[in-house]
């Protein structure tokens, strides 16, 4: 994938109180990469197909219906359009990490909860619906008009949600998002579930994490700190 040429230095900084987390929902409250490779029958080929797909949405921009770059990318490495299709039957069985639903429980009663997500509005309300916890925020690419990084998304997060940058938190599932987020001014976590690499020139988030379990904790610090 190709990296926007800017660089940055130093991840966005809150200030307290942290009144909104948002978080990217397929990639760091969903386990959505088990179900893509289980759909395409090797892991292998569920990560070429899933990276196919990922070039094609942050080259995106503009918003294409999301279905449409899914089957395009299953057509590229050669899965066939019929992939893609079985993506969209299986979509229900896409599972949230473990610790996931406790995680968003616990942060409820004192923030607002959101997520800002590349896909399309029906598939986007039944993956959050998986997730058990009522969101105040759902922003998909195609409520938003454009795929992430774009910061359309997140600037229309923060506008429904009524808060500044500055008092929310975004967890984001993939360095992609950083992009993002700092032309926003969104201070970032970044979930980094199965050990992606960071893109070249991508902004520092303000914390890396392999799971959300400390992420309460992490939230509570930044508040101090800020």
């Amino acid at each position: 994938m190709t990296s926007p040429a800017l660089r940055y230095t130093g991840p966005v900084q809150p200030a307290a109180p942290v009144e909104l987390v948002l978080f990217d929902l397929l990639t760091a409250l969903l386990d959505s990469w088990t179900l893509w490779n289980s759909v395409a029958g090797s892991e292998q080929m569920g990560r070429t197909w899933r990276m196919a797909y990922l070039k094609a949405t942050y080259g995106c921009g503009r918003y294409r219906p999301y279905e449409t770059l899914v089957e395009e990318a299953a057509i590229e490495v050669g899965l066939g359009p019929q992939a893609a299709a079985r993506l969209e039957a299986r979509w229900g069985e896409l599972q949230p990490w473990a610790e996931a639903k406790a995680v968003l429980a616990a942060l409820k009663p004192g923030h607002q909860l959101g997520v800002v997500t590349n896909c399309s509005d029906r598939l986007g309300h039944i993956a959050a619906d998986l997730l058990g916890v009522p969101f105040d925020v759902i922003i998909t690419s195609e409520k938003a008009g454009f795929y992430k990084p774009d910061p359309a998304p997140y600037r229309l997060a923060l506008e429904t949600a009524g808060v500044e940058p500055a008092h929310a938190v975004f967890v984001a599932g993939s360095a992609y998002d950083l992009f993002g987020t700092q032309k926003v001014g969104l201070p970032t976590i970044w979930h980094n579930r199965i050990g992606l690499t960071a893109p070249e020139g991508a902004p520092e988030p303000l914390i890396t994490r392999p799971t959300l379990e400390s992420l309460q904790a992490d939230l509570a610090s930044i508040a101090v700190q800020a």
